[in-house]
């Protein structure tokens, strides 16, 4: 991948792991892009400026008040020329700082005077990063349009091991090509799309469920934002937070679901259908709580209604996409379900433990209604939503072409 032309503020902060930024910083400068280094004072003290300028032949600031190499405050100047800022390492004080809003020094005030998309590469000691502040720190991240990368998980500099490592150099480079490819092609569209499980309940508090954990919808949804689409999000119970831009309507039940989606349907001109909706629910629910008396009860499940077959019958000129997860068979166990529901594009894959209900990769097949087959090789949910979103939009091209 080359990045020819981009243009990559680094932001350096002060971890032990701002060693590593500099061959991330080398690596960005080999595939063609031109970057500005940004660093703390802290981050300083582990690297000094003068390795970055030696190593990557780019301008270095710490303090803004230094040396300043025009009359703009180059905090300003540096967010208006970066077409993305990326934070490697991010220490859990600069992605404190950030959530806050504080800009304190030349790195966050350089990020809160960001326009261009900003990528948090966190790398601190695990109990540090799994602390209750920094998570919540990382969700308003979430919640202001920034992007936070997962850290690894192995031996920590500081002896331990835990999540909290810092990411695999071409994983950094994979999610700022990602990020960096992004165009606003879906501006004017509305995207309807369904995320996470549902929970069929047996009696108060027990249900039947699956191990959906909603992430490849959600970055569907966050990425349809940055595609420029008005997206609407209709999530079963998931312990992600919501993306940033996204109309969100919560349901617990397949029934539910299948009301919130027909009642939506009709406003969006496209819809993703990437839920873990139950296919059988207990015909009967029972009150209260079940008392465990008896060897052994037998639970009467009936068919939920199938969401997706329901829309392929009534989309009339709209977009409809699907999912479907396979034990075996895979291509031919797709085709079947993209022709029976009438979609325009389904993306399948097998079960596996870097590709299922909760890894945040996936790998498979995107088949097109014209049969064609592409074959996704194990990237992040995230990277394949992009993929999916400029699948749909061949399939608008086409149209339009169609139609001319």
């Amino acid at each position: 991948m080359s990045f020819e032309g981009a243009k990559i503020v680094l932001g350096i902060s002060g971890s032990i792991a701002a060693y590593k930024a500099v061959y991330l910083g080398r690596e960005l400068v080999r595939r063609g892009a031109e970057v500005r280094v940004a660093m703390t004072k802290n981050a300083a003290k582990f690297v000094t400026p003068l390795t970055f300028r030696a190593a990557l032949s780019c301008p270095v600031v710490v303090d803004e008040f230094e040396d300043p190499t025009d009359f703009n405050m180059q905090h300003i100047s540096w967010s208006k020329w970066a077409d993305i800022i990326v934070i490697a390492p991010a220490t859990a004080n600069i992605i404190a700082k950030c959530a806050g809003g504080i800009a304190n020094d030349f790195l966050s005030t350089t990020i809160l005077a960001a326009n261009s998309p900003v990528l948090f590469v966190p790398a601190m000691n695990s109990a540090m990063f799994l602390n209750p502040a920094t998570q919540r720190n990382i969700k308003t991240l979430h919640q202001l349009g920034h992007f936070v990368m997962q850290p690894d998980s192995g031996d920590l500099a500081c002896g331990e091991s835990g999540a909290g490592r810092f990411p695999e150099i071409e994983k950094i480079i994979a999610e700022i090509e990602t990020l960096l490819s992004i165009e606003k092609t879906l501006t004017g569209h509305k995207i309807l799309i369904t995320a996470g499980p549902t929970r069929e309940y047996i009696d108060s508090v027990r249900f039947i469920s699956n191990p959906s954990t909603g992430k490849m919808g959600y970055a569907i949804a966050e990425m349809a934002v940055r595609f420029g689409a008005e997206t609407t999000l209709i999530s079963g119970p998931v312990e992600i937070t919501p993306p940033y831009g996204v109309r969100i309507i919560y349901v617990t039940s397949a029934e539910k679901m299948y009301n919130a989606v027909m009642s939506e349907f009709g406003a969006h001109d496209i819809a993703i259908m990437a839920s873990a909706v139950a296919d059988y629910t207990p015909t009967k629910k029972f009150p209260g709580k079940i008392k465990k008396t008896a060897d052994s009860m037998a639970i009467e499940l009936t068919r939920t209604r199938d969401i997706l077959a329901e829309l392929g019958k009534n989309k009339g000129d709209k977009i409809l996409v699907g999912f479907a997860l396979e034990t075996d068979n895979l291509i031919e166990n797709a085709k079947d379900k993209l022709i029976r529901k009438n979609l325009d594009i389904i993306f399948a894959n097998l079960e596996s433990e870097k590709t299922g209900f909760s890894a945040d990769t996936n790998a498979g097949v995107i088949i097109d209604k014209d049969g064609n087959i592409e074959e996704i090789p194990l990237l992040s949910k995230r990277k394949i939503a992009v993929i999916l979103l400029r699948k749909i939009q061949q399939v608008i091209e086409k149209r339009a072409g169609y139609s001319k």
